[in-house]
């Protein structure tokens, strides 16, 4: 993905409450889904296809990352 599109609607957990420590989402048109940092609006974006986040959703929802560290 080559360009980010203006006018994206970015989203963080309700949990985070009005923290600026939180990964933010944006649906991108093809059902792909981009990602920043709160605390740097302004600063780089992740964007994944449709089918890359797809998969990435599905790896986290079968437990596939649970036990890693961080």
């Amino acid at each position: 993905m080559d360009r980010i599109p203006s006018g994206l609607i970015w989203r963080k957990s309700s949990q985070s409450a009005q923290q600026d420590n939180c990964v933010e989402t944006a649906a991108l048109p093809g059902g792909g889904c981009s990602l920043r940092d709160s605390k740097d609006p302004n600063g780089p974006v992740l964007s994944f296809a449709g089918d890359e986040w797809r998969k990435f959703v599905g790896s986290v929802k079968s437990g596939l990352f649970d036990g890693l560290s961080h």
